[in-house]
């Protein structure tokens, strides 16, 4: 197969130091490297490129679009009142296996903070599939 996996994600910000303070400090990452336009972050295997672009903010889509990052269970409750003191959003409410906090950065990016995984996933799946849905394994 030749893709492997996600290689990097970049998010353009419309204030690169309001970013930094999101994902640095509330989110957990690693700032890597930073530079008048931007900063590469690391949490994880996740390789997040933070881009400066003064038009950045992101047209609101009313879809399920979004960016999910994996967290301990333990860190959902104080993740979520954390990016809400940060003066984030929050734009779904959890309906699915796993926890979960959803929620839109400054510029409008949708994320998610989830504690589980595709195998969690699954095994929810094969207990309620969704309509129409076919499992492979």
């Amino acid at each position: 197969m030749p893709i492997r996996g996600t290689n990097h994600v970049t998010l353009c910000v419309s204030d690169l130091a309001r970013a930094l303070t999101l994902y640095e400090a509330v989110l957990g990452f690693r700032l890597r490297a930073r530079w008048t336009r931007g900063a590469y972050l690391e949490a994880g295997d996740t390789w997040l490129c933070l881009e400066l672009d003064p038009r950045a903010r992101a047209t609101r889509r009313d879809d399920d679009s979004h960016l999910a990052f994996t967290v301990d269970g333990s860190a959902l409750e104080p993740l979520r009142r954390a990016v809400v003191e940060a003066g984030c959003r929050i734009w779904k409410e959890n309906r699915s296996e796993g926890g979960s906090v959803y929620f839109e950065d400054h510029d409008g990016h949708k994320l998610e903070l989830h504690d589980g995984s595709l195998a969690s996933r699954l095994l929810a799946c094969h207990e309620h599939p969704y309509e129409g849905m076919q499992l492979f394994d």
